[in-house]
């Protein structure tokens, strides 16, 4: 199943998509937040043959939901990703968090803050949502909701600036998700994740090159801490950021950036 948030007539919804038709099943499932659904821990019985039904043309998708809390985030979990960067901490499991307030959809602007950053970047990632809250996890599965799009955007002078990497990744608009969340069973993996800058590729990787795979991730993070249902956990970067081309090569005003995974579309920004 492919899930969504739109807005109608200034109204946050709740849609299923299907085809090139987004179908409004807030009032099937009692919520216009999508977090909501996922946090009940159950699959509502949907009909769409009544619920409204809009071509997505004419629909302004949001994110999927802002989180209540950080955004789990693994760093360094491509081997070829951490050739291009500095090698500090290689080998292991890098873990950060990026604030919820980060968060922004499809089309909505990447904010340049040139007073506080030079060295603008993107990562394009998969994310998992978690669907059934839970600790020490070994049924892996049993917990995932389903897959979207992140685009863990970072400044990076400010990254380094700290010995966490939280503020350098938290700024207003530095953590675009979306256009969609898909279930598991409508997905075949790996999938193929490319970034492109203006048109130009600059990552192409696929999730069968992660050092730590997605059960892995989730059975290490969930140890002694409970994942609750709604969690985002991106996964990582392949390589091809700015920041490790020869020379670096960060974002600009009027840049556009687009993260593309197999079954899950692209997630297109602007930076302004």
């Amino acid at each position: 199943m492919k899930w969504c948030s739109f807005e109608m007539q200034e109204e946050q919804r709740v849609g299923i998509v299907k085809g090139d038709f987004v179908y409004d099943v807030s009032n099937q499932v009692h919520t216009t937040n999508l977090l909501e659904v996922i946090a009940r821990e159950f699959e509502p019985d949907i009909d769409l043959d009544v619920a409204p039904s809009y071509r997505m043309t004419d629909v302004k998708l949001l994110a999927p939901y802002r989180p209540l809390k950080n955004v789990i985030c693994i760093g360094k979990n491509y081997e070829e990703h951490v050739k291009e960067m500095d090698t500090a901490g290689a080998g292991k499991l890098v873990i950060f968090t990026k604030a919820p307030t980060s968060v922004v959809g499809p089309e909505a602007v990447i904010e340049r803050h040139p007073e506080l950053t030079e060295k603008l970047d993107y990562e394009g990632e998969l994310a998992v949502i978690i669907g059934k809250s839970g600790r020490d996890i070994e049924a892996v599965e049993e917990h995932i909701f389903g897959y979207t799009i992140l685009n863990d955007v970072t400044a990076r002078d400010v990254q380094k600036e700290h010995v966490q990497f939280f503020r350098g990744k938290s700024f207003d608009t530095f953590c675009p998700m979306g256009p969609f969340v898909v279930t598991a069973d409508e997905l075949q993996f790996p999938l193929q994740i490319k970034t492109s800058v203006n048109g130009e590729t600059r990552q192409d990787g696929t999730t069968a090159d992660m050092i730590r795979p997605i059960d892995e991730l989730i059975r290490t993070l969930s140890k002694g801490m409970t994942l609750e249902a709604g969690d985002i956990i991106a996964t990582g970067t392949p390589a091809g950021v700015g920041h490790g081309m020869t020379p670096p090569t960060y974002l600009q005003t009027g840049d556009t950036v687009e993260v593309t995974i197999e079954g899950l579309g692209t997630l297109r920004n602007v930076i302004v």
